[in-house]
Order: C-alpha cells, then structure tokens, then sequence
C-alpha cells in the first residue's frame, strides 16, 4: 500500500506550521513590548528578525487559506460527481504507484468501479494500449435499480443474525372495563444472514497502468459494472445455498389471489398481488417486473385503438396502481415482483466495492503484465417474507 500522505494529512501539516510560526510571532511581539515597556529601543537584528518571521507567518496563513479552499471543494463535489474508475486513478497513491518505472507490488482503491492477447483464450480481452487512444462509446449496460429498493446497512462481521417474524396473529379488540384483554401473538425464529464475496478480476498489459482513460474505462464498464450486474442477480435471484446470498424472489411468499378475486389481465394480477401484501398488513411501495412485461402493458389498446395506459409522447415515471414499476431483466419474464422492500430486507455492506492492482505474479512478471480485481462483501437479511409476493402475471400461456 502507497505511503502517500492524505489531503486531511497535509492540511493538518500546514496547520502544525502555521501554529508554530504564529506562536514564534507572538513570542518576538511579547519581549519587544516588554523591552518597550523599559525604554530599550529594539536593535536592528531584532527587527529584521521579527520582519523575516512576520513574512513567513503570512506566507504560511496563505498555504493554509489555499489548502482549506481546496479541502472545501472536495467537500462539496464529493465522489458523487465521479466513477469508480475516476476515483480509482485519481488516486494519489495509484499515482505513486502506477508513476514507477517498473511497478512491483500492489495498490488498493476503495471505490464506494486491457490488453491481453487477441484470442479467445480466458482473460483475452483484446488489445487496448495503443500509440494513439480515443476514448470511444460506453459498452451498453443494464440500469441496476433493486438496491436502491432496500434498506441500507453496514456490518462488521462475516454474519448477521436477526429475528424473521414467523406469524402474527392480532387479536385486538374492545374490552370491558376489568375485563381480561386478549393476546395477540406475534412470533418469530432465528435467522442469520452469511456475508458473500462477489469478485471477479481481468489480466492487462503493465502499460495499462500509465494510460488512465484507457484504465478508467475498463474499471467502470467492465470490473465495476461486473459487480454490480452479479450483485443484481443475487438480490433477487439468489438461491441461498454455497456462497450464493438469499434472493428476494427466493424468499418471497407465492402469489395466490385473495378474496375470491379474479384477475383477467396481467394488470390485475398486479393489483391483486398489491393486495395480497396488503393483507399481510405491509404497504407495498414497489413492483419489479421484465421490461418486456411492462412494454405489453403499455402497448394495450381499447377498440378505438387508444393506449389504455401507455403513452407514447409520455415522460412520466412508470408507474402501476399508483407504485413505481421497476424493470430490469433480472427478473424472467411474464413474472412479477410486489412488496414493502424498505420493511421485507435490509443489506448489510461489509465491503464496498474495491479495486486492487497487483504485479506480485510469475506470470504478470514474465508476460509484463498486471492483475487488476474489483470485488465487494454484502449479506442480504430478509426479515418479512410476508411482505413480498412473487408469481406469474399471466400473459404467456
């Protein structure tokens, strides 16, 4: 890891500085005053003295206002404004290391996101280094949108244990005065939640390192992005056994209508698995479904050949029975998601998604090559079955 010095270090450095000089000012200006104080003219190596520290405590104050100045834009752009693979070689000590003429070792990047042969091979991704680079188009990428459902969570242990609520049984009602109340039963069991590693890595050209867009583009639409489709894949489809997490839709209560009701399209399948949530006493604040699934919704029509939903000059967020429709692919088709996702689950993030290069290889330093790894740790607790309800929609027979 790069012993490189921290913009929070640096500042604190000047502040030393700035303190000391100030402190050395005040001490030159406190024995002048007492010599005043005595009738005794301060001599003239005293006043060049006193003009030399004056000098460098304005000179440190401004270093000081310069560094806090710069501190306060980091503040207020923040990380938000940048990719994963910006941060990542920006990076002061990527920088360090990447800036040797022969890097040997390794570099870690917290990032809260390649050449190789021209074949097929595994780890065989093309060449990227070239004389002369043009940044070129985005590869196209799936929108990851189930994390932001859940509620949010960090831990510092390999497990989470928690209580999943089993049954509740309510018996509240109106009771004479001195009469016994009722109980009502409320009833959980144990559960416990294993944090899971996702991670994948790509081998690339040692030059790599020098070239930032090129490393930058390969972090963000290939290492980043490969994290979090897979993350995707588990949060809902995830099947609980190996190292795989617990998907939503694993989880998830089957959707059987209540109260005799009928559904006759897949929108009223949709409204009825609305209801099914409902009556287990959760609100439902969202609905995952395939975009196909929702591109047949929106393209039904009345007889006059009318859109009953969809509209085709519309910018409005999707939007069914009044819930926000989440599409993503993950889900299969003609299937749907309904539930309280803020009350069903919780992720517990163990490790953000981090970045590491490393040439600590025989076959990295023979082939003049470096190893580059994106990986995170999470665990998924889902304490409300109840509160989601997963099943067909009906539309394919």
């Amino acid at each position: 890891m790069s012993e490189q010095k921290t913009a929070a270090e640096l500042a604190a450095e000047v502040k030393r500085d700035f303190d000391t000089k100030h402190d050395k000012v005040k001490e030159i200006a406190e024995k002048a005053l007492a010599e005043a104080e005595k009738g005794t003219p301060m001599a003239q190596s005293a006043k060049e003295l006193a003009d030399q520290a004056i000098t460098a405590l304005a000179e440190a104050k401004a270093r000081l206002d310069e560094m806090e100045q710069k501190m306060a834009r980091n503040r207020e752009q923040g990380d938000n404004g940048r990719t994963a693979g910006e941060r990542f070689v920006e990076d002061e000590g990527f920088k360090s290391f990447a800036g040797q003429t022969r890097p040997r070792g390794r570099h870690i990047v917290e990032v809260k996101d390649i050449t190789s042969l021209t074949t097929d091979a595994a780890g065989s991704v093309g060449s990227l280094v070239q004389p002369q680079r043009v940044s070129g188009t985005e590869l196209p990428q799936r929108r990851m949108t189930i994390r932001a459902l859940l509620a949010q969570g960090n831990t510092n242990s390999n497990s989470i244990e928690y209580d999943k609520e089993k049954l509740f049984t309510n018996n509240a009602a109106p009771v004479a005065e001195g009469a016994t109340k009722p109980q009502s039963e409320l009833q959980f069991e144990d559960a416990t939640a294993p944090v899971r590693t996702i991670a994948h890595w790509m081998r690339a050209s040692v030059q790599i390192l020098a070239d930032a867009p090129g490393l930058r583009s390969m972090i963000d639409q290939r290492l980043r992005y490969g994290l979090a489709y897979a993350e995707e894949q588990q949060l809902l489809n995830g099947s609980g056994s190996g190292q795989n997490l617990e998907g939503l839709i694993t989880a998830a209560t089957a959707y059987s209508a209540p109260g005799s009701l009928t559904a006759a399209t897949p929108v009223d399948v949709v409204r009825l698995m609305i209801l099914q949530v409902a009556l287990a006493e959760y609100p439902a604040n969202g609905i995952v479904m395939n975009p196909i699934d929702m591109a047949a919704i929106e393209m039904a029509k009345d007889t006059a050949g009318g859109y009953l939903i969809g509209d085709p000059q519309g910018t409005i967020q999707k939007r069914l029975w009044g819930l926000p429709v989440i599409e993503t692919q993950a889900i299969g088709v003609d299937k749907a998601l309904v539930g309280a996702f803020n009350l069903a689950a919780q992720i517990f993030d163990r490790q953000d998604a981090t970045v590491e290069v490393s040439t600590e290889d025989q076959d990295n330093f023979v082939k003049n090559k470096v190893t580059i790894r994106a990986e995170e740790r999470l665990a998924l607790a889902i304490y409300r079955e109840a509160a989601l309800v997963y099943g067909d929609l009906g539309r394919v027979a």
